[in-house]
């Protein structure tokens, strides 16, 4: 199997046969989405301009899956694209289109899992798989890179592992920030509607996470 550069999968990447077979019959119902695995999301810039990575867990069908953009179609990007514009992270205008013209500043985004997974639960081993093949080689893409923004159990744990650390060394729990290294780890809960809907997730809980990472990377280089 043939990968891009970086760390990047291939658009029809086998490693995970179910997850391969799930977005095969998917580009059959709706050939016009994406349909594939869904790249990360860096500043035109350059990987140099990344000091901030955003781990999420995976595409989701009806988002990334079908727009070809990280926590782009869904109400997850909603507030995270908000939240971003807000703290100097993006600027433009989020539309929830990969065309609506909006840039990264100073981060990046990816996914634990690139492929979306049915019921968007991936198994332990396309986890591991994605990690090892993909995770963490884009961790090692950015040189400048200081700052990690963990959203979920699934990506932080991913996370951690992809840097060689256990679990216990750096435990998920939201609003922690812990040192890996050379990087600052940042904690939070998935930004999903099921989250925010429930109240395992405010608004302000979330905010509070990129507030303090912003504080960490420092101001903007574009500033």
């Amino acid at each position: 199997m043939s990968l891009a550069r970086y760390g990047e999968p291939a658009r029809d990447c086998p490693l995970c046969p179910r997850l391969h077979t799930f977005i095969a019959d998917w580009r059959m119902r709706e050939p016009e989405w994406f349909n594939a695995p869904v790249p990360t999301f860096s500043p035109a810039t350059g990987d140099e301009a990344v000091r901030l990575l955003i781990v999420g867990l995976a595409p989701g069908l009806r988002g990334a899956n079908r727009t070809g953009r990280p926590f782009t179609g869904d109400y997850a990007g909603t507030l995270l694209y908000e939240t971003l514009i807000r703290f100097g992270f993006a600027r433009g205008r989020f539309d929830a289109r990969p065309d609506d013209g909006l840039e990264l500043v100073d981060a990046a985004i990816t996914n634990a899992v690139r492929c979306v997974p049915p019921q968007n639960k991936p198994e332990t081993s396309e986890i591991k798989t994605c990690r090892d093949y993909f995770l963490a080689p884009t961790i090692r893409r950015f040189p400048n890179l200081s700052a990690i923004v963990t959203l979920g159990k699934i990506a932080h744990d991913s996370t951690v592992r992809a840097l060689g650390y256990p679990l216990r060394a750096v435990p998920f729990i939201h609003g922690a920030e812990e040192q890996a290294g050379t990087l600052r780890i940042f904690s939070s809960y998935h930004c999903s509607r099921y989250n925010t809907n429930t109240g395992v997730l405010t608004q302000e809980m979330f905010v509070n996470v990129f507030r303090r990472a912003r504080e960490f990377v420092g101001v903007s280089s574009d500033a």
